[in-house]
């Protein structure tokens, strides 16, 4: 018994020191899961901070430089000086600041400049200009400097011709007794070399001839007007009335032609006023900005389309992006219904850099990611991409825009090329898997032919009887592709 109870109590006091330590045990991975959640609140924390400050200063960034600039500044930690050879580059100044400045309460005068500079920057956002740096009241913004915008001297002379009415608003505004603010204005495009200079304290500046050209232009013009040097004129002259000022002499001997922007030409302004844009306008600029679209498609499907892709090519892209401007035309569109049909033509066989089968959808996808960048509305770009989807096989066009796509997308059916462009299409779909047999493809196509209609009168007229031509031809390539099979067979 007595041993019995010895067993008990040191079975107990066993338990007691279990327990202990297993409360001591508990009460640290307690206390320890405590720290740990203060230091991962405190992680938390201090890692939101972080990141509100890293969106604040990237934003400051992004207010400061270029898009392309920060994204270059992000990915290498530097950036490099870059030639931009078709910039547009504006300078503006102050008439007699000087004598503003003595004129004038100075909390006055600075009220007036930051209302000014203020709308300035507004506006350039709005018309995709690049603000440079502002000295005082002379302003210095430049667009172009991405690539393929080679129409930006139109939005640069909008630019300045909305800077000349924001400036007599806010004359109207302040109503200053003793001064009154005008600009001169100097535009001039060329190539122009873009830079961040500086490390604490980066700033975007550019530098070269045309930025001399463009201050020469301002310092030769007058009192709200806007002048600009030949090379603008050259791609502006259709948009704008221009006054031929000839030669003028500028610093250093130099002369330069210089043309004083009257207004926008009649038929592209608002009641015939020359002052405000209509739709022709945007229609005409947008068929600018279609020749840096093509530029860059053109050079995005040469890197990536496939090297097999015999038929779907380049020259197919740019045969189609011609035929639907002919038919169009010939039968009568509106002129922006044209570059609705140019573009989709351009982008209706670019979905074959990822898939042969998918391509139309996939090209819609690529009209919806690339079009907004160069000024489409939303409205445009649902055209469009009906208009890439209705050249999906076999077509079935609703209205007269898809049934001059799918007119254009078929017209070899009845060119002379006929015969290359069917042994191109051939051999790319045997290289694929997609047809077999030679002579029995060459029967399909008969009967391809024997069933097909071009849907417009254009297309009818001048195609339908060259492709009852090719019958001939078909029938020949079947004749010797069954000859080449019964040689095989023997």
């Amino acid at each position: 018994m007595q041993y019995l109870l010895i067993v008990v109590l040191i079975l107990s006091a066993a338990y007691l020191v279990y327990s202990f330590f297993f409360l001591l045990y508990r009460a640290f991975v307690f206390f320890q899961s405590q720290t740990y959640a203060r230091f991962e609140l405190e992680l938390h924390l201090r890692t939101h901070e972080l990141i509100n400050e890293r969106d604040k200063l990237f934003n400051l960034i992004h207010r400061v430089l270029p898009q392309n600039t920060v994204k270059e500044l992000q990915r290498v930690g530097r950036v490099d000086n870059k030639e931009c050879p078709q910039s547009t580059v504006l300078f503006s100044d102050v008439v007699g600041f000087s004598s503003i400045v003595d004129a004038e309460n100075s909390e006055t005068l600075l009220d007036f400049l930051d209302h000014y500079i203020f709308a300035l920057d507004g506006l350039a956002e709005r018309h995709h200009v690049e603000k440079i740096k502002t000295i005082g009241d002379a302003y210095m913004c430049v667009a172009g400097m991405e690539q393929y915008d080679k129409a930006n001297p139109v939005r640069v002379v909008l630019l300045a011709m909305e800077m000349l009415e924001t400036l007599d608003k806010l004359n109207q505004e302040f109503r200053m007794e003793k001064s009154h603010w005008g600009v001169r204005i100097g535009i001039a495009t060329g190539t122009v070399t873009s830079g961040v200079l500086g490390r604490n304290r980066l700033s975007m500046d550019i530098w070269g001839a045309t930025v001399n050209n463009a201050k020469r232009m301002e310092s030769a013009g007058a009192e709200g007007r806007i002048n600009i040097s030949e090379d603008t004129y050259n791609v502006v002259h259709s948009f704008f009335a221009c006054e031929n000022r000839g030669r003028m002499t500028v610093k250093n001997g130099k002369q330069l032609v210089m043309y004083f922007v009257k207004g926008i030409v009649p038929e592209l302004s608002e009641n015939g006023e020359g002052r405000r844009p209509n739709a022709l306008f945007h229609t005409r600029y947008q068929q600018l900005r279609f020749a840096d679209l093509s530029e860059y498609i053109f050079d995005w499907l040469e890197k990536k389309l496939p090297q097999s892709l015999y038929y779907h090519n380049t020259r197919h892209t740019q045969d189609v992006v011609i035929q639907v401007e002919i038919i169009g035309r010939a039968e009568g569109v509106s002129e922006e219904e044209v570059l609705l049909l140019q573009t989709a033509a351009l982008l209706h066989d670019s979905g074959h850099v990822i898939s042969y089968s998918e391509h139309e959808r996939l090209g819609v996808d690529m009209a919806c990611q690339t079009l907004p960048n160069f000024g489409y509305s939303k409205e445009q770009i649902d055209v469009i991409s009906r208009l890439i989807m209705a050249t999906k096989m076999p077509v079935h066009p609703t209205d007269l825009l898809e049934k001059i796509i799918c007119d254009a997308d078929l017209d070899y059916l009845g060119r002379l090329d006929f015969s290359n462009g069917a042994h191109n299409l051939y051999q790319e779909l045997r290289e694929r898997g997609m047809v077999g047999d030679e002579a029995a493809w060459v029967g399909q196509q008969i009967e391809f032919i024997n069933r097909h209609q071009y849907y417009t009168q254009t297309a009818r007229q001048k195609r339908e009887l060259p492709k009852q031509q090719q019958l001939k031809e078909l029938q020949e390539w079947q004749r010797r592709a069954e000859e080449e099979n019964e040689k095989r067979k023997n």
